[in-house]
């Protein structure tokens, strides 16, 4: 009898590998081999917001290794109980930029629309993380609230979907959104903030490159990595697969205390970015979000980073530092 070859194991799709992310702080440090550092957790920090992290990403992490610039970026711990002057619940002005549901409208020719509080990371720096999902989604009503208000603002002309994260919804609800938008003229070009390429690039899949290939605008999709050891082979594919259906692929990066606040990581982000085709853009100032003030870098010594990269690297390798100030008209360089 002639034996039969086993099908070939299919990968698995996004949604479940969504579904298997590590929640458990502990079960993650166990995977690291760092159980010593769960004296360091915090209780508080894990109930606020809590640990979201794909397998995938783990892996990229260094074993044994409790400085390791992927883990910092998500393990809450107990310097994020302090409370320091400065940093507030919304760091940016968000609440005041309100437009309709789900909308900020901040800059002049330009809305966001908060499509998602879900994300499949959960950064500990993040800006929005206590950001009040629950009333303040553009998808909720159906998109019906946003439409209504970018078609009552003629004046703006590209929407920006963010989040959470917005890839984190099923291709046909970005269609249902994108079908919508068709509705008005006035649109030129669809920009998409997403993490998601990064932490989860399987999430690429080819019902999202058909969406996507068949936008009738440019798509900008404004990634965002800290580090180089966030880019990997399969980072890299789905980078790939987004140029080959016409996107338009750039990085926004935040200087952080611990990941990144040196030349050589910094160097390492643009040339690791520049090889899967994304074009560094900006490096974010830490937004002073309550509970991230660990992570923060000294103005000063960030602007003497960007000049310490300006002399190792070309120009268009070098992102903006900028800092993101509220109710300026623009994000502001330093």
């Amino acid at each position: 009898m002639i034996p039969v070859p086993a099908p070939a194991r299919q990968p698995a799709r996004w949604q479940t590998l969504w579904r298997e992310a590590i929640r458990d702080p502990r079960e993650l440090l166990e995977s690291l081999g760092l159980p010593a550092l769960a004296a360091r957790l915090s209780a508080p920090a894990q109930a606020q917001f809590p640990l979201r992290v794909p397998r995938s990403y783990v892996a990229r992490m260094r074993h044994g290794d409790p400085a390791d610039p992927l883990l910092r970026q998500v393990l809450p711990l107990d310097e994020e109980d302090r409370r320091v002057p400065g940093f507030s619940l919304d760091a940016v002005g968000d609440g005041a930029a309100k437009g309709g549901t789900g909308v900020i409208h901040k800059y002049d020719g330009r809305a966001l629309l908060i499509a998602t509080g879900s994300c499949a990371i959960h950064c500990r720096y993040c800006f929005r993380r206590h950001f009040p999902y629950a009333e303040e989604t553009a998808a909720s009503s159906g998109w019906a609230s946003a439409i209504d208000y970018l078609r009552n603002h003629p004046s703006v002309r590209e929407v920006i979907l963010s989040g959470g994260d917005p890839l984190s919804l099923g291709t046909a609800k970005l269609a249902e959104l994108t079908g919508a938008l068709r509705t008005l003229p006035q649109i030129t070009r669809l920009r998409i903030h997403t993490r998601l390429p990064i932490v989860l690039p399987e999430r690429i899949d080819a019902e999202f490159l058909d969406w996507i290939g068949a936008l009738p605008w440019p798509a900008v999709l404004v990634l965002h990595a800290n580090h180089a050891n966030e880019i990997d082979a399969t980072v890299r594919e789905a980078c790939a697969a987004l140029r080959a259906r016409g996107a338009h692929l750039l990085n926004q990066a935040v200087l952080l205390r611990g990941v990144n606040d040196s030349v050589e990581a910094l160097e390492a982000l643009s040339e690791a970015l520049f090889d899967a085709g994304v074009l560094p853009y900006y490096l974010h100032q830490l937004d002073r979000v309550q509970g991230a003030a660990h992570f923060e870098v000294p103005e000063a010594e960030s602007l003497a980073l960007l000049a310490a990269l300006r002399a190792r690297l070309p120009g268009f390798l070098v992102p903006k530092l900028v800092r993101e100030v509220a109710g300026e008209p623009a994000k502001t360089p330093l």
